[in-house]
């Protein structure tokens, strides 16, 4: 159930991105749902590879390369998802910096992380 909400809260937080960032355009709260499953799986499955490939530039950046990383991930979403749409490489960036802010902001006020 505690999956579901966060979800539900992941998605809120996607369509509240379009509003600081101009670029980036979902055309509803169910593109949202999926955008943000679609979001969550490309950032299991896909990143720590990337993240791999990438170590060397990461470790000479002093890891601001994983924000390159994150927002090419985005903006790949984006152009992927019909009904989510990311304009520029440096929209799909911001957003997803503004994504992760939000998504932490939200699970840290709503979500009870206490043992059951």
């Amino acid at each position: 159930m505690k999956l579901i909400f966060v979800w539900v809260l992941n998605a809120l937080a996607l369509l509240l991105v379009t509003h600081f960032v101009p670029d980036i355009h979902v055309a509803n709260f169910t593109t949202a749902l999926v955008a943000a499953l679609v979001i969550g799986l490309v950032n299991v499955l896909i990143k720590p590879i990337l993240v791999i490939l990438t170590l060397p530039i990461t470790i000479l950046t002093l890891g601001l390369f994983i924000l390159v990383i994150n927002g090419l991930l985005f903006y790949g979403v984006g152009h992927w998802l019909q009904g989510f749409e990311v304009k520029t490489l440096m929209a799909g960036i911001i957003g997803a910096l503004v994504y992760s802010v939000l998504s932490w902001l939200f699970a840290a006020i709503v979500v009870d992380y206490k043992k059951d």
